[in-house]
């Protein structure tokens, strides 16, 4: 027991660091813009539009970071009852919602986004929950991705339950990122992740809206031909089919 909550205040204390230091770069960013406008860089129209649109970038930034650590907050110490509002859903719809949330981002970078869910398949889960996992996966693959690429969501029901994967023809992942992937603020590539608007806490989030529906999420990764990252959702008492 003392081991193990050594190893939580461990967590703890590497999360608080995580956090103040995922916090500080965007504030500090934007003082230090602020400031160069307030000492005369703003009587220039056009260094005043250009400071103007990093500090833009850089609230929304710390926008993102404070609403995914908020989604975190709550997957974590708030009750199943009050996080998951479990209704009988349409897995190909939810899908097809995920692809119009997306699309405009694929579309930017020439990628083709499509569904394959070829036979209708009922869930019993929290819609706007399982939606937010499958576009975080699909926002990561589409980031990931070179333009001129492919991306695939589908889904399908087999022996192993309701199956979601999102494949990519990107990089690929290393073996060696892949056993803390799913950590939050854990990053395979850190500068890339920040300069695409990543805040590091995407995959940590899809781990915890699979968990509290009692399915597990994996990733199938070829380095340099890309990654297929695929959420697993069982068959139990409460499942429709």
């Amino acid at each position: 027991m003392a081991t193990r909550l050594d190893r939580l205040e461990n967590l703890r204390m590497d999360f608080v660091a995580n956090v103040s230091h995922e916090l500080k770069t965007p504030v500090a960013t934007i003082m230090g813009f602020v400031e160069t406008l307030l000492e005369g860089a703003m009587d220039s129209p056009e260094d005043l539009e250009h400071f103007l649109e990093i500090i833009a970038r850089q609230a929304d930034r710390l926008s993102a970071i404070i609403d995914d650590l908020l989604t975190l907050s709550r997957l974590e110490s708030a009750p199943l009852s009050e996080i998951l509002d479990l209704k009988d859903r349409n897995l190909c719809g939810l899908l097809e919602t995920s692809y119009q949330i997306c699309r405009e981002r694929a579309e930017e970078k020439n990628i083709s986004l499509s569904v394959d869910c070829p036979v209708p398949v009922n869930i019993f889960v929290d819609r706007s929950l399982l939606t937010q996992a499958v576009v975080n996966l699909v926002d990561n693959a589409i980031k990931y991705s070179p333009d001129n690429t492919r991306v695939l969501l589908s889904g399908s029901e087999g022996a192993d339950g309701v199956r979601i994967s999102v494949t990519d023809n990107g990089p690929g992942i290393e073996q060696k990122h892949l056993t803390r992937l799913f950590e939050r603020f854990y990053r395979v590539d850190k500068a890339r992740s920040r300069k695409l608007g990543g805040t590091g806490l995407g995959l940590a989030i899809v781990k915890h809206i699979v968990s509290v529906h009692e399915g597990q999420v994996r990733v199938e990764t070829r380095p340099g031909e890309g990654s297929t990252f695929i959420i697993l959702l069982p068959r139990h008492a409460g499942w429709v089919h």
